[in-house]
């Protein structure tokens, strides 16, 4: 059962991770739409993430685009870094593959999207993480376009925000890319499925 949306965000993340560990795989799906969208609208320079067990996996659009990936860094202050896409190759305390620390460094505002994993989405663009506040921390300072990447069944209505977070323009899922945060809208026609 969908919690409330003024339930605490660990009773949601306890309700994603639960929904997630039924649905199916469908990060075929999901990247074929983001593969059209980002050709679409011109966009190359592309920071994708290490997806965890669960997470549509994003991986396959290295072969259209120039990918990058982040790092956790939790010193002097906890933030992201962004390095190149195939610099990944040490596996990070959350699980997924990051770049080592001395992995060269990529500027923020060389990248033209920024493809955000979740627990969930709302439609009004808020992002339900994993509570260590990494891409609130980086966005405010980008002014590209932004994804959530997550499947349909975590796309809800309302999920409970602060003031620090950071909406995505956008949400991919296996239906499609749906703008968000500024009412309904269709989703952008994709490959055929």
């Amino acid at each position: 059962m969908l919690p409330e949306p003024t339930a605490p965000k660990s009773e949601w993340r306890g309700w994603a991770r639960g929904t997630r560990a039924a649905l199916p795989d469908v990060s075929a799906a999901i990247t074929g739409h983001l593969r059209a969208f980002l050709h679409g609208r011109g966009l190359k320079r592309i920071l994708a993430y290490r997806a965890l067990t669960g997470e549509p996996d994003v991986s396959t659009l290295a072969a259209d685009f120039e990918l990058f990936t982040s790092r956790a860094q939790f010193r002097p202050t906890p933030r992201l870094t962004l390095h190149p896409w195939d610099s990944a190759t040490e596996v990070s305390s959350f699980g997924a593959l990051q770049p080592p620390r001395d992995a060269p460094l990529v500027a923020l505002d060389s990248v033209d999207a920024i493809l955000l994993p979740a627990l969930a989405f709302d439609r009004r663009g808020l992002r339900l993480g994993y509570g260590g506040g990494f891409y609130d921390r980086l966005l405010p300072g980008f002014s590209g376009v932004t994804i959530g990447v997550v499947q349909s069944g975590l796309l809800v209505g309302t999920l409970p925000g602060e003031a620090h977070d950071c909406p995505v323009g956008w949400v991919a899922t296996e239906g499609g890319v749906v703008r968000v945060g500024v009412g309904h809208t269709p989703p952008h026609p994709g490959p055929p499925l």
